[in-house]
């Protein structure tokens, strides 16, 4: 990891270009993430992953992916079986929590193993958002409920699976989602709920979260704590609530910077974000221009940051556990056939 800068990048296409390997190596990201314009079919996608490693200069270069199942799945039939969002594992909880606690925990692990066949560790997972009523979908049916216990212990049971796999969980999108009323890949959501609010019900999951090695931001707008910074900006958000009240000390990486809910220079924003206390900046649309200013703001890893970094890498390059594949397939489908 020595060398190391605090930003992820994303390649534009199905391989690295001549261009973007020169850039990466010189700029030397953190991390990389995958979207589907870089998924083709299985060979391609196992081959894109070294290749990404190997720009990365260590076999424990994180590559992330964005893998819950539902409206958000990058690998899809025939590379990776098609899986229920959450709010569908959460429907089990009428005939049993226990079932939806099961079911959860079984699907981190199926990502896992899934995800492995193509040498990525790292899932943006669990979705640990809140909604409430009149919030916007785009959580939706992302969110195993609208109870914040039920969605902490589904959250971790999923993230226990993927991490039964050797995989890395990423926990989203902190300090919370659920209230926005917005869509914050096209514009800001403003959440005006009072801090007594937001910690009885949207921080909820998180705090019971705290100990997991890695959480993405939310480009959310909270009135009440910050009213003129996104929670991504803010260093009253990021160092208040999430690293004091809700008690995070793992890596926090911003969700996609290039998301219309910030506006300004890359260069900016990206600075703004790692001033404010987040750890390392995600840029996720492959523009090398949007790229190059996101690279001249990002810096060395070091200290507190740096111990993030290496322990995120840690968590997400230790051995998985034995599993039956067959058995848990099995299992999740007879799982599923009791959601009514």
């Amino acid at each position: 990891m020595s060398g190391s800068k605090s930003w992820i990048a994303a390649p534009l296409g199905t391989s690295v270009s001549r261009e973007e390997r020169a850039f990466f190596g010189g700029e030397a990201p953190w991390g990389f993430i995958l979207f589907g314009r870089n998924i083709s079919e299985p060979n391609q996608v196992s081959d894109l992953v070294a290749e990404l490693k190997d720009v990365g200069g260590r076999d424990s270069t994180p590559v992330f992916i964005d893998q819950e199942g539902g409206r958000v799945q990058r690998l899809r039939p025939p590379l990776a079986p098609r899986y229920p969002p959450a709010r569908t594992l959460g429907d089990l909880t009428e005939r049993d929590p226990s079932l939806a606690e099961r079911a959860a925990w079984i699907q981190g692990r199926l990502h896992a193993i899934d995800l492995a066949r193509y040498g990525i560790k790292a899932d943006c997972i669990p979705c640990v958002d809140v909604p409430v009523e009149g919030s916007h979908s785009v959580i939706g049916d992302r969110a195993f409920s609208t109870d914040p216990e039920l969605v902490a212990r589904y959250g971790r049971a999923m993230a226990d699976g993927f991490a039964a796999g050797g995989g890395l969980p990423v926990v989203k999108h902190m300090p919370g989602h659920g209230r926005g009323n917005a869509d914050s890949h096209l514009d800001l959501p403003v959440v005006s709920a009072s801090p007594a609010e937001l910690e009885d019900s949207d921080f909820v999951p998180f705090r019971a979260l705290r100990n997991l090695p890695a959480a993405m931001s939310a480009h959310l707008l909270f009135e009440a704590i910050d009213p003129k910074r996104p929670a991504t900006l803010s260093p009253i958000v990021i160092q208040s609530v999430i690293r004091e009240s809700i008690g995070f000390d793992g890596l926090l990486m911003t969700d996609d910077v290039s998301m219309k809910a910030l506006r300004g220079d890359f260069y900016d924003l990206s600075a703004a974000a790692l001033s404010a206390g987040c750890d390392v900046v995600l840029h996720c649309n492959g523009d090398m221009a949007e790229m190059r200013r996101v690279a001249a703001a990002a810096r060395p890893l070091a200290g507190d940051s740096a111990r993030r970094a290496a322990a995120a890498e840690a968590f997400g390059a230790r051995t998985p556990e034995v599993a039956d594949e067959a058995a848990l397939r099995e299992e999740f489908a007879e799982l599923l056939a009791q959601v009514a």
